[in-house]
């Protein structure tokens, strides 16, 4: 893995993961870090959502909406990538997906329409992510939550190493060739930006990894026992917090 650095760089428009969608879809199906640590980190802060409008922002695949899909959820699903919402709908046709970039307004869907809104791993991939939050925050009901998982701040500073307290620009080759941009910054930034889009966090999770891994993927179980790789939050609009029973 190769690393470049730059505080002032932007990331910009183009849909990075349309280039490997379909190498990324067979990959995250059954990976160490998105089946077996991510996912089920994500979804036992899910609740119940059997009847509910869930929005899944940056849908990816598909693979959360299955899921949703699977426990009674009406789903809505969005993409940067076209390549990605193609898959998205063949593997949920049960859902609707368009193409669409968090940078941009959502100008087609109204104010408190959903129950949930899912953001799976994808937030640290926008330059500017206030803006996305407090759409977000518009189109949830006030009673609605916002599942947002992103990468540790320690985990990737220890890894990249420079100055914690820094905002920056990263951009790395994956072991399997993929070329990807993502913003680090310190834990009191991303919490000041959830708090800026008038959200407050019900519950943040270091997660451990599913114990599937131990047997699949012996030395990612290992490492992430002992070091958390993602942090995953469950949001609340402020002044409403969300009831577990």
């Amino acid at each position: 893995m190769t690393e470049e650095r730059g505080r002032d760089g932007r990331i910009g428009r183009e849909p990075q993961y349309e280039v490997f969608a379909d190498a990324f879809a067979e990959h995250a199906e059954n990976g160490a870090f998105n089946a077996l640590y991510d996912r089920p980190a994500m979804l036992g802060l899910l609740g119940e959502v059997h009847g509910a409008q869930v929005l899944d922002a940056a849908c990816g695949p598909g693979l959360y909406a299955a899921e949703l899909v699977a426990r009674g959820a009406r789903v809505t699903g969005m993409d940067q990538s076209p390549r990605m919402v193609e898959l998205a709908t063949a593997r949920v046709p049960e859902a609707e997906f368009r193409v669409h970039d968090l940078h941009d307004p959502f100008d087609w869907l109204p104010d408190a329409t959903f129950d949930v809104a899912l953001l799976a791993l994808a937030i640290h991939h926008l330059d500017d992510r206030v803006p996305a939050l407090r759409e977000l925050h518009r189109v949830l009901k006030p009673s609605g939550r916002l599942l947002i998982s992103t990468g540790h701040p320690s985990w990737d500073w220890l890894r990249t190493g420079g100055d914690y307290f820094e905002t920056e620009l990263i951009t790395e080759t994956w072991t399997k060739g993929w070329r990807v941009s993502y913003w680090r910054q310190p834990l009191s930034a991303v919490c000041a930006e959830f708090s800026a889009a008038g959200f407050v966090i019900d519950e943040l999770v270091e997660p451990r990894p599913a114990e599937q891994m131990a047997q699949h993927y012996p030395e990612n179980y290992a490492q992430l026992n002992e070091a958390p790789a993602f942090l995953a939050f469950r949001l609340t609009k402020r002044g409403q917090p969300y009831a577990t029973s």
